[in-house]
């Protein structure tokens, strides 16, 4: 069991190096399509710089298990900004990956940020 935490930890790991360094290699597009989701505007300068340190130390196995809990926390509020918009009826671009995911919100946005939290979770309660 150990190994399929480890392997979940890896996983959500990556995915959160690569979504905050594509958030960076972004630039400002980042910031301001994430204003356009909702996101405060003190907090998207810092939010690929969090995704790339929970990513790596979640990726790396350290501190285990406050960054799989990190990771699950951030995936809560980027999962409950996403339906809020998606409610409205609203479908700008996601900016989930910078400028790899410039295709329109949609739910299965949710259902991946619901499997990746999963995956983190299992983390939390293997490991």
């Amino acid at each position: 069991m150990a190994l399929v935490g480890a392997l979940c930890a890896v996983g959500v790991g990556a995915v959160f190096v690569v979504a905050g360094a594509s958030k960076v290699a972004s630039g400002s597009r980042w910031s301001h399509e994430a204003r356009a989701l909702g996101a405060p505007a003190w907090a998207t300068p810092l939010v690929p710089w969090w995704e790339i340190g929970v990513g790596a130390t979640l990726a790396v196995g350290t501190l285990q298990p406050f960054p799989a809990a990190a990771a699950l926390f951030t995936l809560a509020v980027f999962t409950t900004l996403l339906v809020r918009v998606l409610r409205r009826g609203q479908h700008p671009p996601c900016a989930c990956f910078g400028a790899w995911s410039a295709e329109p919100l949609g739910w299965r946005h949710v259902a991946r940020n619901v499997v990746l939290a999963a995956l983190a979770a299992l983390t939390v309660t293997i490991r």
